[in-house]
């Protein structure tokens, strides 16, 4: 049986998929949140930085770029991603 993709990786498959961005990390920093709100004690799947470039955000503005990146992780916020904070290039 092979092993789910680490969720920061699942994420990042996503964004790809639907943005075809030109510069992609997804970065876990649950373990910097220990002990707030949305953190889940394990120090993981909580919390993540998103740095994204894609064609699809020429023309949009800030509040229009970020939706898009919410919009396409919809479901892991369902799942329990808590934040997710995004740096657009």
């Amino acid at each position: 049986m092979i092993a789910p993709l680490p969720l920061h990786e699942q994420m990042a498959a996503r964004l790809r998929e639907r943005l075809a961005p030109t510069r992609l990390e997804v970065i876990d920093e649950s373990a910097l949140h220990a002990g707030h709100a949305g953190a889940n004690g394990t120090g993981a799947g909580t919390h993540f930085r998103v740095r994204i470039a894609c064609p699809a955000f020429d023309g949009l503005g800030r509040l229009a770029r970020h939706r898009l990146v919410y919009d396409a992780l919809h479901d892991f916020f369902a799942a329990g991603v808590h934040a997710v904070a995004v740096e657009v290039a």
